[in-house]
């Protein structure tokens, strides 16, 4: 056991990694409530259009502004966007589960998603998941390698959890991938389906719904923007995305360090002066 002083400058060395692994989560919960806000802003309150109807200030850039409807048709939504089943905004994808019992389809390089991988809110992306296959596994079953960026969605058991692939990875049977379709991105994607999650829950009266199904995206709808409307949000919302994703990936590196640091400075094989190098490395 160190002395009391290299112990306590063990513990504030260790504690300042954990203080930026914190930060970060506080940040990237900040962050995806801003795009959260920008999404209902435009695609379910109709704000810009409101705002126009009432001879408010624009609030958006000139040329984001122009981009919205003056008045909101008699269904209520903005002039021109026609409501559109989910299953328009996005391409369904099923996942699969290799055979357990070959030991070469496991253990690959190759994430393999399960609700148990679901990230902490506000962290959004999965890069790491605690099973990987190979691509024997990949070929030989029904599961499906999706791109980064794809948006994962449970849809039986624990249901309606989400994560936005951070690099090319498949998932289980319990699972969905979304691909957005024409001008949808990525992140209005994971955004859309996010707001699907809390209409469910909310006809559900905030008891869970025991599944999500095919006919679960095309029985909900959305106002359909145009396109310049959808690739204008997706650029706004993007550089939140990435800064979510980097810090992310951040935290794991961080807390990797710090997971090996802890053992090698308790029983002496490195000394608190060596760490202060590994941690900007680190960084």
């Amino acid at each position: 056991m160190p002395p009391a002083p290299e112990r306590e400058a063990i513990a504030a060395t260790l504690g300042a990694l954990d203080d930026k692994i914190e930060l970060n989560r506080k940040m990237n919960a900040t962050l995806e409530a801003m795009a959260r806000a920008l999404f209902r802003d435009w695609f379910v309150d109709f704000g810009p259009t409101r705002a126009k109807m009432e001879s408010r200030a624009p609030y958006l850039s000139p040329d984001l502004w122009s981009l919205f409807p003056d008045r909101l048709d008699d269904a209520g939504k903005p002039e021109g966007w026609e409501e559109k089943p989910l299953t328009d905004f996005f391409a369904i994808i099923g996942g699969g589960t290799p055979k357990t019992s070959n030991a070469d389809f496991w253990d690959g390089p190759i994430p393999w998603f399960s609700v148990t991988d679901t990230p902490p809110n506000g962290s959004v992306f999965v890069s790491d998941t605690e099973k990987t296959i190979t691509e024997a596994g990949l070929n030989g079953s029904s599961a499906r390698l999706v791109p980064k960026g794809t948006t994962i969605i449970s849809a039986r058991g624990t249901v309606g959890n989400l994560a936005v692939a951070g690099r090319d990875m498949t998932f289980n049977q319990s699972c969905y991938g979304l691909r957005g379709a024409g001008s949808v991105g990525d992140y209005a994607t994971f955004l859309i389906a996010q707001n699907m999650v809390s209409q469910l829950q909310a006809m559900a009266h905030g008891s869970v719904f025991s599944t999500i199904t095919r006919q679960t995206f095309e029985s909900l709808s959305l106002p359909m923007p145009t396109d310049k409307i959808l690739r204008a949000f997706e650029d706004a919302v993007s550089p939140l995305f990435d800064k979510i994703l980097a810090n992310v990936l951040e935290s794991r590196t961080l807390a990797q360090t710090r997971d090996l640091l802890l053992p090698r400075l308790m029983s002496g094989e490195i000394r608190i002066r060596d760490t202060e190098r590994l941690v900007e490395e680190a960084g």
